[in-house]
C-alpha cells in the first residue's frame, strides 16, 4: 500500500479484520476497528463500509447498548466528534503502536473505564475499545485491566479477548508482558483524568446522496458500468434518470423559405439566371429613353462640397543644409546650440548667382 493512503486515507490492512467483536462475558467491554468518517468510507465498497452508526446498528442487532468508547489510536485524521453520534461520549487516549503502553497511558485507561462503570451502575451499557485495528492495543489493554483490577488470569484473559475478538493478539511483546511481566499499580485509579466529549453528530447521514459509487459495490458488479465515467450517483441501486435537457430550437418545416441575414437566398429551381423584367417605358421600343443628366450635375455639387485632403507631409532630409531652412547663417552659429552643422557649399565654393 502506497504511503500516500496510509496518511490519508484507509488505514493499511483495515479491511483484513473483523468490524465488531463480541462482547466479552462478565464484562463491559467489546472491542472493534477504528470506525472511519464519510470522506473515507466513499473509498470503499458499501458492504466494506464501517463507521459509527453502522457500529450502533450491529450492536443493535445482539440487543447491546454502547455508552462509551476509547480511541486508542495516534491520530485524529480517522473522524472527529462531528462523525459521532450524540448519544455516544469518546475518550482519547493517544496510544503509539508495535509497543507495549507505559504505565501513564495504563492509568489513563483505567480511570476511563472506572469512572464510566461509577456514573453507569443503574444500566448496562457497554465501554468499545479500539485502537486501528481494534487488536493489539487495545487487547493489551482490556487484558491489562483484567488483570490488574478484576484480578483475572493472564490466560485467561487474553483467551477471553481472543474468543470475543474474533482475532487473536499478534504482537508477541504484548503477550509477553501480559503473562510474564508484573502487575500496574491501581493508585489514583479513581481520580478524574479527562472530561468524556459527547458526539456532535444529530443525525445519521444519508449514504444514498452522500457515497460515491464504487467498483465493488453490488449494483456496480450487476450492471456492469464504470462509475468513473459515469456522471450520476446510485439511488437504491438503480441509476437516476438523466436530467430534462431543453426543448430544441425551431426547425421550420421542409420547402418553408427562411430569411436569414448571415445566409445567400436559395437559388432559382432552374438554375439558369434570368434578366430581370423591364419597365413599361423600356418595353415601348428601342433606343431606350434618353438618361437624366442632371443627376450628373448633383454629383458634380456634391464633389465641390467635399472636404479637400491635408496637404502631403514634406520629406527632411537627415542632413541639415542651409538651404533647408532658407538661412545663410554662418557656421558658428549652429555649433553654438550644440549641432554640428555641415553647409553644402563652403564660402569659396558658394556660387555667385
Amino acid at each position: 500500500m502506497s504511503r500516500h493512503r496510509k496518511k490519508s486515507g484507509v488505514p493499511d490492512r483495515w479491511e483484513d479484520y473483523k468490524a465488531v467483536g463480541r462482547r466479552l462475558d462478565g464484562t463491559r467491554f467489546v472491542a472493534f476497528k477504528v470506525p472511519l468518517k464519510q470522506s473515507l468510507s466513499r473509498q470503499l465498497p458499501s458492504s466494506e463500509a464501517f463507521g459509527h452508526w453502522q457500529l450502533l446498528d450491529a450492536l443493535s442487532e445482539e440487543k447491546q447498548e454502547l455508552g462509551l468508547v476509547i480511541d486508542l489510536t495516534f491520530t485524529t485524521r480517522y473522524y472527529s466528534l462531528q462523525d459521532v453520534p450524540e448519544s455516544l461520549l469518546v475518550v482519547k487516549i493517544l496510544t503509539a503502536g508495535h509497543a507495549v503502553p507505559s504505565d501513564r497511558t495504563i492509568l489513563s485507561f483505567k480511570r476511563a473505564v472506572r469512572r464510566f462503570l461509577r456514573d453507569n451502575a443503574d444500566n448496562d451499557k457497554l465501554i468499545g475499545v479500539h485502537c486501528t485495528h481494534g487488536l493489539n492495543r487495545t487487547g493489551y489493554l482490556i487484558c491489562r485491566y483484567l488483570i490488574d483490577v478484576d484480578g483475572m488470569d493472564p490466560e485467561a484473559a487474553v483467551e477471553l479477548f481472543n474468543l470475543a475478538r474474533g482475532h487473536a493478539i499478534e504482537r508477541q511483546n504484548y503477550l509477553d508482558d501480559l503473562q510474564h511481566g508484573p502487575k500496574r499499580s491501581n493508585e489514583g485509579m479513581d481520580e478524574c483524568e479527562q472530561e468524556p466529549m459527547r458526539g456532535r453528530a444529530a443525525r445519521r447521514p444519508d449514504s444514498r446522496e452522500e457515497r460515491r459509487p464504487h467498483f465493488g459495490d453490488s449494483w456496480y458488479l450487476r450492471s456492469g458500468t464504470d462509475h468513473r465515467s459515469h456522471p450520476y450517483r446510485p439511488l437504491n441501486g438503480l441509476l437516476p434518470s438523466p436530467p430534462l435537457l431543453p426543448p430544441p430550437p425551431y426547425c421550420p418545416p421542409m420547402g418553408a423559405h427562411v430569411h436569414h441575414p448571415y445566409r445567400w437566398p436559395p437559388s432559382h429551381p432552374d438554375g439558369q439566371w434570368r434578366r430581370p423584367p423591364r419597365s413599361e417605358d423600356s418595353r415601348s421600343g428601342y433606343p431606350p429613353a434618353e438618361p437624366d443628366w442632371s443627376l450628373a450635375s448633383h454629383w458634380q455639387e456634391d464633389r465641390r462640397r467635399a472636404p479637400r485632403p491635408p496637404p502631403p507631409i514634406p520629406c527632411y532630409s537627415p542632413r541639415w543644409t542651409n538651404e533647408s531652412s532658407g538661412r545663410d547663417a554662418p557656421e558658428e552659429d549652429w555649433d553654438r546650440h550644440g549641432m554640428r552643422h555641415r553647409n553644402r557649399f563652403t564660402e569659396r565654393e558658394r556660387p555667385r548667382w
